[in-house]
């Protein structure tokens, strides 16, 4: 019986999504679980991963289950074994053409800016910050000519393991609301650190360093060493994630905070 989860964590205090020989991956706080109400150890795959301090108002995962339970068990009694950052928002029963990360069509992250003079402290750790004041409207001209299909090597980490570096974006989005950026992005898959990256340049832009259309140029370069630095994990959240319509599953959480 193969089981599909949604869930959400706080990135604060784990290694990231992906198991870690120290145990510190929310992956290894979900198999230990699933595996406590499975009664055998379980392999639990995700839609996609995080990094380190990177948080899901939304994520997906899938399992075999090797043991028949009443779909609350999946939720509340996986739950009853999870640390206080993640929690099981709803289980569902799929067949086995079902796969979280490799029919999913659509992802999408939110990056939560505080765009103030002064750093958070009640927030740390949960948003990003930028002292400077940011012009949304110039970071939307830029946001937009990322829009469509690209080679994203410019925004892309060099320990990524995307077997390719083309990626459609869908979605760019900057909105201001009061002293918050809220940055939405979406597209058929993302390499590793690519919103991070965007970020950053769409920073410079927003602060005034560089025009609209350096990142274009960026873009077309192909060259990482000409983007701006990776931006600070803090802030970015796994907000969305859409399947085929016969799955017939959630695509976001009703629960997210910065709604």
């Amino acid at each position: 019986m193969r089981i599909v989860v949604g869930l959400e964590y706080c990135g604060v205090g784990f290694c990231g999504w992906q198991s870690q020989p120290q145990g510190c991956g929310v992956q290894d706080a979900l198999e230990a679980a699933v595996s406590a109400i499975a009664c055998k150890k379980t392999a639990v795959t995700a839609a996609g991963r995080t990094d380190t301090g990177v948080h899901a108002a939304f994520q997906v995962a899938h399992f075999d289950a090797p043991a028949t339970r009443p779909l609350s068990a999946w939720v509340r009694g996986v739950n009853s074994h999870l640390p206080a950052g993640v929690a099981v928002l709803w289980a569902r029963e799929v067949g086995d053409d079902f796969h979280a990360r490799f029919v999913a069509t659509q992802r999408g992250y939110r990056y939560v800016l505080l765009n103030h003079p002064v750093r958070p402290g009640l927030s740390h750790g949960l948003i990003g910050w930028h002292h400077r004041p940011l012009d949304a409207d110039a970071m939307n001209l830029a946001a937009a000519q990322l829009i469509g299909q690209h080679d994203f090597s410019a925004f892309r980490a060099a320990e990524c393991q995307a077997k390719s570096p083309v990626k459609e974006l869908r979605l760019a989005h900057i909105e201001r609301r009061g002293d918050y950026l809220l940055c939405d992005f979406r597209a058929d898959g993302f390499l590793h650190h690519m919103v991070r990256n965007l970020m950053g340049s769409l920073i410079q832009v927003g602060a005034g360093v560089q025009p609209a259309e350096w990142v274009r140029e960026i873009l077309h370069s192909r060259d990482r060493a000409l983007a701006a630095p990776t931006f600070d994990a803090a802030g970015l959240y796994l907000t969305h994630i859409r399947y085929p319509a016969h799955f017939a599953l959630p695509e976001s959480s009703e629960r997210w905070l910065f709604a």
